[in-house]
């Protein structure tokens, strides 16, 4: 069983991990497609005053509108460097990063994985990522794997 106490922030890779990846172009731009129970979870997360952050290689105004939806506030979009945002976060928030889950699915998303206390991903996820992190979602990406981490975090923390 994976030790959730004492983690106070959900960090999360958006396209593959609250997406499933796929990119649908419209002449509007970038289209993305969420899941409801992702975002139930989430809702539930943020209404106890957890930290959710979203960590993105791209910044779409899909994902800003959905941020806004969930109401979360910490977004570090358009950045390569994962690893280096995760460790802004936590230090804005006053944390270290092992008290940090980052949730991802691609190579990029490694670094990061492995600055959090805990590195989890769906199981869609690139196969090297899986054999890294310490949860492995039965959801795919965008398929509720959010929810099945947010669901361990209620059952398992003590925050406040």
């Amino acid at each position: 069983m994976i030790q959730l106490k004492g983690i106070k922030l959900l960090a999360l890779d958006v396209d593959g991990v609250l997406t499933d990846g796929g990119l649908y172009y419209s002449p509007e731009g970038v289209v993305q497609k969420f899941n409801s129970a992702d975002g139930a979870g989430i809702i539930e997360l943020r209404r106890i005053g957890f930290p959710v952050a979203l960590v993105s290689f791209r910044d779409f105004p899909a994902t800003r509108r959905r941020a806004a939806d969930l109401g979360i506030e910490i977004l570090c979009l358009g950045t390569d460097g994962k690893a280096a945002a995760l460790e802004n976060i936590c230090r804005s928030l006053s944390i270290e990063c092992e008290a940090a889950i980052f949730m991802g699915d691609g190579l990029m998303d490694l670094p990061a994985i492995r600055s959090a206390g805990i590195g989890a991903c769906p199981s869609s996820a690139h196969p090297r990522v899986r054999t890294e992190c310490d949860i492995v979602t039965t959801s795919a990406g965008g398929e509720g794997a959010v929810r099945e981490v947010v669901d361990m975090l209620l059952e398992n923390l003590e925050y406040g």
